[in-house]
């Protein structure tokens, strides 16, 4: 082979190949992003659109569905559309194809929300535009606080000082600030004052537009020099705000301190957040899609000495729920489990060949493999997650395949007395083929995995071409860099050299013997087992299709759960419940946290309360909050806590009892099911699509009964409830006129007094001290209207109205009740169940569902419909992707080994031994009590590979042997006999390399376990199947073979007419 003889010739060639191999690694990886998995790049365009106090029907109706509609015409490659509207926000989600052009559709995106501007309610700012991700998740936290600092302070200095410093993080995306209260200035209204004085609210807001303004001065000359002209327009001070005139009356002049309170306050608060029972402000820190999660906490932690600088001492900043500590452990285990992996293997090889340096050229040759993958993958733009190390982990076992079977070949030629250098050149050239083909059998597997789609496909690609890549390299290598090593460490065999003595070599050889009388063992079970090959063949296939009737018993996740030392509860009181009152419930839930969870184990617990400020904040949001009285409870736990899902358990019992009406449900704290869940609070969501919503309604309800009956299946709610209180002020439009009202009055009195300015009428304080522009609202005291009775009594006043008159006078007052959100799926309104599962595989739950779902769909009404989504639906699709993918990739394997055997026959042998793979990773999972999930399909994928190329060796050399003496059975004897070796040393390779994968030890390590028990135990049954059954159907469907020896050419014929070389795929 050239590239053999190109390597003995030039030998420093290679040898410098590797250096730069070793070199360049350590560059690449630190310029990888490292998180915990790939990047999940399915285009999401989210919006935010702001309108305080119109109420979510109206919102609905008058912005969210005429928005979506102008989506649809005016923006290219949409999939779906989702949008959740409450109070005062909508929130517009546009789902893209796959491969659309994210940069294309946030032109349009804009482009469209500037077009529909003038057809929505008035003083509507332009919506907040961002691009959603499924790997947009928060990775740490900083909680504020501070002896003597208030809520007000707190909520300025992290908004306005230390946010500003953490956006410039790399691959940081920090939201608003939650919790504390928004400093502003407020002009407190006294409705009685502006009644006694015959003014309105838009009296007041009229004279602090005409008063407060933004006035250049100009400048002048004057004598030699030009001066700068300023101009009082804006009052400078509180006080000068207060000193403003609204107008004269009766020679009189009125001012703003006359009818209100002007103060250095903050608007009502909406979002409380407290640590450990203790107010004060969250920093929310998430990573962008690309991003490395280990470099941005880094970053953060980095900046947080800076920062502490520009604050004041007394607040505190402490880092809460840094996920950079699982991600670093799990990529740690990975890393570890690879190292033990190919250790374990080395000593492995060691054993069987009893040369150091063989061991030694071997051993060098796992790494190099490992470290181009690394290379190639982060060249092609791949990140080092738990997938990519998972695959590379993987592939360690079988590294060894390509540098082992090189080896053992020139070692077979010097031990028959050929020279060094013809050894290399022919042992490494006549192998050259069939490991080619071993090798793109194993390669060939995962080509599936590139026709999968999404959330599946950017999960197994790079896991895929990390395999693929360490391969390829390891083929290359095999036949550039061993060859090479070869010249320089092995040497010639003498056979006249007494033997060596070394404790090494005793044990070799001792080890040499017991090996050859296993040998012989299996040579005479094999014989056996092929003289009752008739009986043989249908049991063990019997065998192996019985097995899977323990498949049932499986179950099936998606991922596996992992514990990452916290938990996050999700609490929703009744609705319409004050945050006041949310803020109350949370202490008493606390204190039966802290009466489940030991004080030696409790870490921290931080409550989030309520609707966050900022529509930025509630795009990111993915717990279900829709108002006042929800709260998020973080519990993060010391180490070496017991199990989180204990803790679960016992609180979903209890917290229900001990608070009825309240709904209670837990949300994923890990970044893998945050993930995977992308965006949605739970992983199952039954869906009601349709027109009729109440209609819809009473179905939900009839199928949320029947979930309840599911055993397993916890934390069902329907997102989206009807009962939220409304008071109705019906105005009769005849009395207002009597009384020289317009609905412009009344209205313009009801919005500034309970809504405030701050939509209709934008105000701005600069404070010149720190430089930040603070909004200036004009508003009523909350504490103001406590009563129906203080609503009623909202004074009226306008500057054509005959007497001073109250809201009575012009309104009725009614209650009645409305949804506090509204949910769209493609413009149409939807109702969600959402669920979760405890104690059960998500298969099974999911296939119960199912049934419920398909005899309640008949009563939904026309034009309505219902589907199952979430990671559900996502699992389903994986499946679907990776099971139809292991039938291709069998299928990809029988035609690559028909093009080289030139038969169709014998590359059906070889697949036979795939049935017992299968069986075994089925019973070894059944056995370890692990459930089907993601990762261990990619193992059985994984086996299908393996255990084809070692039934290639096995079948290659009975095929020659048959070619030499026509005897099927001889021919199967003798090639079970000489590949026992090199096919249990491959398979135990892997096996071995395999075991710290399987045990699933250290953080993140049940993520990766599955998938290294189902190749263990696919590859235990496989390689028997290889070494019996293989051989036993070999001499079966070969037994009517004839010989026809061609005397002129010494090269044998089949009747078929195939030809064959003896030798020439000999291993």
């Amino acid at each position: 082979m050239w590239i053999v003889k190109l390597a003995l010739t030039r030998p420093y060639t290679f040898i410098v190949l590797a250096i730069l191999i070793v070199i360049a690694a350590p560059v690449v990886i630190l310029r990888t992003p490292t998180d915990i998995f790939p990047s999940i790049n399915i285009p999401v365009i989210s919006c935010a659109w702001s309108y305080t106090g119109l109420n979510p029907e109206e919102l609905e109706g008058r912005l969210t569905t005429p928005y979506e509609k102008a989506l649809t015409t005016l923006v290219d490659n949409i999939q779906h559309t989702e949008s959740t509207t409450v109070a005062g926000v909508v929130v517009v989600k546009i789902y893209l194809q796959p491969g659309a052009s994210l940069d294309t559709a946030n032109a349009q995106v804009s482009s469209v929300s500037q077009f529909m501007l003038k057809n929505l309610p008035p003083g509507i700012n332009p919506p907040e535009i961002l691009d959603f991700s499924a790997s947009t998740v928060p990775i740490i936290q900083l909680g504020l606080s501070g002896e003597g600092l208030s809520e007000q302070q707190l909520n300025d200095y992290g908004l306005n000082f230390i946010r500003p410093q953490l956006v410039t993080i790399p691959g940081a995306v920090v939201p608003n600030v939650y919790g504390g209260k928004q400093r502003a200035v407020v002009i407190q209204l006294n409705p009685a004052l502006l009644q006694a004085k015959g003014l309105s609210p838009l009296d007041v807001l009229n004279a602090m537009g005409q008063q407060n303004v933004i006035q250049p001065g100009g400048t002048t000359k004057i004598g030699m020099d030009e001066y700068d002209v300023h101009v009082n327009s804006s009052p400078v001070t509180i006080e000068g705000i207060s000193n403003l005139p609204i107008r004269q009356v009766n020679g009189a002049t009125i001012y703003i301190h006359d009818v209100a309170t002007v103060s250095d306050g903050s608007t009502p608060q909406t979002n409380v957040v407290r640590q450990n029972g203790h107010r004060g402000v969250l920093i929310s820190i998430l990573k962008s899609g690309e991003a490395s999660t280990l470099s941005v906490v880094s970053g953060v932690r980095a900046a947080l000495p800076r920062i502490k600088t520009i604050v004041p001492p007394n607040l505190v900043i402490k880092p809460i729920g840094d996920q950079s500590i699982f991600v670093r452990a799990s990529i740690t285990g990975v890393v570890r489990e690879a190292v033990i992996a190919a250790v374990l293997t080395g000593l492995m090889i060691l054993l069987f060949l009893g040369s150091w340096r063989s061991t030694l050229i071997i051993a060098i040759s796992i790494p190099l493999s490992i470290l181009s993958s690394i290379i190639v993958l982060g060249l092609i733009g791949q990140t080092i997650n738990i997938m990519t190390l998972g695959g590379l982990a993987l592939a360690v076992g079988i590294l060894v395949d390509d540098a082992t079977v090189t080896i053992e070949n020139i070692e077979r030629y010097l031990e028959e007395g050929h020279d060094l250098h013809p050894s290399i050149l022919e042992g490494a050239a006549q192998i050259a083929v069939p490991a080619l083909v071993s090798t793109l059998c194993i390669c060939i597997v995962f080509l599936p995995m590139f026709f999968l789609s999404g959330v599946s496909r950017y999960l197994f690609v790079p896991l895929a071409e990390a395999v693929v890549f360490a391969m390829l390299a390891s083929y290359i290598l095999s036949r550039t860099l061993v060859p090479t090593l070869a010249m320089y460490l092995l040497k010639v065999h003498d056979p006249n050299r007494a033997a060596s003595r070394s404790i090494l070599a005793r044990f070799q050889r001792g080890f040499e013997r017991g090996f050859e009388r296993v040998r012989k063992s299996y040579e005479d079970l094999l014989a056996r087992l092929i003289a009752a090959r008739v009986i043989f063949i249908p049991v063990f296939l019997l065998l192996c299709v019985s097995t899977f009737l323990l498949l049932p018993f499986l179950g099936q996740n998606f991922f596996p759960s992992s514990d990452n030392g916290a938990f996050i509860l999700h609490l929703r009181a009744k609705s319409g419940t004050r945050i006041e009152e949310t803020t109350r419930l949370c202490d008493l839930v606390e204190q039966k946290i802290r009466q489940a969870v030991p004080p030696s184990e409790m870490d921290n617990i931080l409550d989030n309360i309520g609707l966050p400020y900022s529509p930025l904040n509630f795009q990111h949001s993915t717990s279900g909050v829709i108002g006042a009285g929800d709260a998020d409870i973080l519990v993060s736990l010391k180490e070496n806590h017991h199990p989180t899902a204990d803790y679960m358990e016992s609180l979903r019992k209890t917290l229900p009892r001990e608070f009825p009406g309240v709904i209670f449900y837990f949300l994923p704290s890990d970044i893998v099911t945050q993930i995977l869940n992308f965006g949605l609070p739970s992983p199952i969501d039954v869906q009601f699509e349709g027109a009729n919503i109440a209609a819809d309604r009473k179905v939900a309800d009839t199928v949320l009964s029947q979930l309840r009956q599911v055993p397993g299946l916890v934390d069902l709610r329907i997102q989206q409830p009807d009962d939220y209180p409304v008071l109705n002020v019906k105005v009769d439009r005849t009395k207002a006129a009597q009384g020289g009202y317009t609905f412009r009055d009344i209205g313009g009195s009801l919005v500034n007094i309970l809504s405030g300015s701050g939509q209709l009428t934008p105000m701005f304080f600069l404070n010149y001290k720190n430089g930040v522009n603070y909004s200036m609202v004009a508003e009523a005291p909350q504490y103001d209207i406590q009563s129906l009775n203080d609503l009623r009594n909202i004074p009226l006043s306008s500057a054509t109205s005959k007497k001073p008159e109250i809201l009575a006078d012009v309104a009725d007052i009614t209650r009645s009740t409305e949804m506090p959100v509204i949910s769209h799926y493609n413009i149409r309104r939807v109702l969600d169940i959402y669920g979760n599962v405890e104690g059960r595989d998500l298969g099974s739950v999911s296939q119960q569902i199912d049934k419920i779902v398909a005899a309640n769909e008949k009563s939904l009404p026309r034009g309505s419909f219902v589907r199952i989504r979430g990671q559900v639906e996502t699992m389903k699709s994986s499946y679907i992707g990776l099971l139809s993918g292991l039938g291709f990739a069998v299928v990809l394997v029988y035609l690559l080994i028909v093009v080289n055997f030139q038969s169709w026959l014998d590359p059906f042998i070889i697949i036979t031994a795939l049935p017992a793979a299968l069986a075994g990773i089925v019973l070894f999972l059944f056995t370890t009590r692990t459930t089907l999930s993601v990762p261990a399909l990619m193992g059985a994928i994984m086996c299908m590979g393996v255990a084809t190329a070692n039934s290639i060796l096995v079948v290659s050399f009975a095929k020659e042997r048959l070619e030499h003496h026509g005897d099927s059975a001889l021919a199967a004897q003798e090639a079970g006999g000489t590949r026992f070796r090199p096919v249990l040393m491959t398979a135990l390779a892997m096996i071995i390399g395999m075991i710290p994968m399987a045990l699933g030890l250290g953080e993140g390590g049940e993520q990766n376990a599955p998938l290294g028990r189902a190749v263990i135990g696919g590859l235990i049954l496989a390689t028997v199947a290889t070494l019996t059954f293989v051989p036993a159907v070999f001499s079966y469907l070969h037994r009517k073979h004839k010989l026809v020896i061609d005397i002129s050419n010494e090269s044998f014929y089949e009747p078929g007419g195939n030809q064959m070389t003896a030798g020439a795929d000999d291993l």
